[in-house]
């Protein structure tokens, strides 16, 4: 399984409000008629940790976009489909910039891990 991670910047043109409403309510649906997504996650991006320990990036972000394939090949095909053309095409209504990485997902903490750990201090 691979999944794509994408820095989302709104157009300057809208407000942050018009854009994750917009997000939300218009370009999320259309994901859910790509067929080869297996999971989409939207996260509205809140605040920024600094850290004086490490040289940040200069990468804004007004959202993260999490999208899950089960392979490479299964994500082109995706993105090339009709429903996946119209997708891509309706984010640069609303992204201003972007920044998408192709990775592989190593989980560390579970959900389920994580749930037995806090039932087991209780």
């Amino acid at each position: 399984m691979i999944k794509t991670i994408t820095l989302l910047v709104k157009r300057d043109d809208w407000t942050k409000e018009e854009f994750l409403r917009y997000w939300q309510d218009v370009h999320g649906p259309l994901a859910s008629a790509v067929t080869g997504i297996r999971r989409y996650v939207q996260s509205e991006c809140h605040d920024e940790i600094i850290r004086k320990d490490i040289v940040e990036l200069d990468v804004p972000a007004d959202g993260v976009a999490e999208v899950w394939y089960d392979s490479h090949e299964a994500m082109m095909a995706a993105r090339k489909s009709p429903e996946g053309q119209a997708l891509l095409a309706d984010g640069a209504k609303f992204i201003g910039r972007a920044r998408t990485l192709v990775v592989s997902e190593r989980e560390i903490i579970s959900l389920d891990t994580a749930s037995k750990s806090w039932m087991a201090a209780v």
